[in-house]
């Protein structure tokens, strides 16, 4: 290298300074997540919910969440973290901001010390469970469409490239209640807002995530403080909407409601619709009880009803043989089944999920998938009974977790993943048994 050439290094060096060795983000908001103390689980309205734990209410997640944001805002990254009464709004064109993510120096300890983009083996590789893609997501907030997966980052709704595990979009969302992203044709569907008489629905294109679409709906009476799992989609392409009194049929295309569906005292806190379009499946959560109404579509009217006492019940699945959906027990959420959508004959189903962890029943490729910290499970949607499970490792003591397992239409499984002992977590590929197919 001559002088000239070495002049020049010295000056580039001085305008691109290697960045200085940071303590790990994950490790920071580890610890603060763990902290005792920091209040009780409550499902009374919504805060987004991390992977690495955390519940429907103020939680410790939050903290955790606010360490993320400090640190991407630390290096020039928008990301944003919402808590029970924030919400980010999107671009007034729609736009997209680029893809954020937040990472720092892994831990001398922590397994994921592996080359950038390398899937990581984890839990000890139960049903192939490989880890793809190592940012922070929100609990059972993971749907797939066509060829992408769609999940709830923090304060973005996020698109995903399946074959490498890639943000390839973001937009920013705020949820204001638990529901997850609803796919119809080319536009993901979310809950924009969702509080007193007030309700929005924002559609966004499903390659780019460019806004397409907002519709203003009316909540009679009120909305539900105990809303889990509001909005469906039924296979007439309508969007079905707990409003209140009232359960909301918002045709998309048109971007209204096209009709109202009457509740009698009652204040909707989840729906779901029969795979046939037939029937119409409204919970409704009063304090320390839950009832659910069966519907017929076709002229309206309930058809059904039964109650159980089930505490912090919602979530709605429907599926060929009943309903499905989750209640809670102290700190842990479970997955129940209620063959034709009767709660008197309804059964637990999997092991549940503890630590304020998710286990939310999710549909897909033949089989209704039940996730937690303890158990895997795949299930018959006709029978509710498991057709295969796997028990979830711990690790080293500290608990592992899955949560959403959606299958694409090529049978390749997806799902929600974290490692409470090492750190980290993310988004997974798995490669159930075959008795998983149905």
């Amino acid at each position: 290298m001559n002088t000239e050439e070495r002049q020049l290094a010295e000056m580039l060096h001085r305008v691109t300074p290697e960045p200085p060795r940071r303590v790990t983000v994950e490790d920071v908001a580890f610890r603060l997540a763990s902290e005792p103390g920091r209040g009780p689980r409550s499902r009374r309205g919504f805060s987004f919910r991390s992977v690495f734990g955390g519940g429907h209410g103020w939680t410790p997640v939050l903290a955790a969440l606010s360490v993320f944001a400090i640190a991407g805002a630390s290096a020039g990254i928008a990301t944003v973290a919402t808590s029970q009464h924030s919400r980010t709004g999107a671009p007034s064109d729609g736009t997209p901001p680029a893809t954020a993510s937040v990472s720092g120096s892994p831990s001398p300890a922590s397994p994921t010390q592996t080359p950038a983009g390398q899937p990581l083996r984890v839990a000890g590789g139960m049903w192939g469970a490989e880890l793809i893609n190592r940012q922070s997501f929100n609990q059972g907030s993971l749907t797939a469409s066509g060829d992408s997966l769609y999940v709830f980052r923090g304060g973005f709704l996020a698109r995903i490239d399946p074959a490498t595990g890639a943000v390839v979009r973001m937009t920013p969302y705020g949820g204001p209640v638990f529901s997850r992203p609803v796919v119809l044709g080319s536009t993901v569907w979310v809950v924009w807002s969702y509080r007193g008489g007030d309700i929005v629905l924002h559609g966004y294109d499903a390659q780019t995530l460019a806004r397409v679409a907002s519709v203003p709906v009316p909540a009679i009476g009120g909305v539900s403080d105990q809303a889990l799992g509001v909005l469906a989609a039924g296979p007439d392409g309508k969007l079905y909407l707990a409003a209140g009194d009232i359960v909301a049929v918002v045709d998309p295309a048109a971007g209204q409601v096209t009709h109202s569906i009457y509740m009698t005292g009652s204040r909707a806190n989840s729906v779901a619709v029969s795979p046939d379009g037939s029937r119409l499946y409204v919970g409704v959560a009063p304090s320390g009880s839950f009832r659910l109404l069966t519907y017929d579509l076709a002229t309206d009217r309930v058809v059904a009803s039964s109650k159980r006492s089930l505490d912090g019940a919602g979530n709605l699945l429907a599926t060929s043989g009943g309903v499905w959906g989750t209640a809670e027990t102290g700190t842990t959420e479970w997955a129940w089944f209620a063959p034709g959508g009767d709660l008197d004959r309804s059964f637990r189903v999997g092991q549940g999920a503890a630590d304020a962890g998710d286990s939310i029943p999710v549909y897909g490729g033949g089989a209704v998938w039940v996730g937690g910290t303890r158990e895997l499970v795949c299930a018959s949607p006709a029978t509710g009974q498991a057709m295969a499970s796997t028990v979830i490792p711990a690790d080293r003591g500290a608990v592992e977790y899955f949560s959403s397992v959606t299958v694409l239409d090529s049978g390749r499984a997806y799902a929600l993943y974290a490692d409470f002992g090492a750190h980290h977590g993310g988004l997974v590929t798995l490669t159930p048994p075959r008795a998983c197919s149905g």
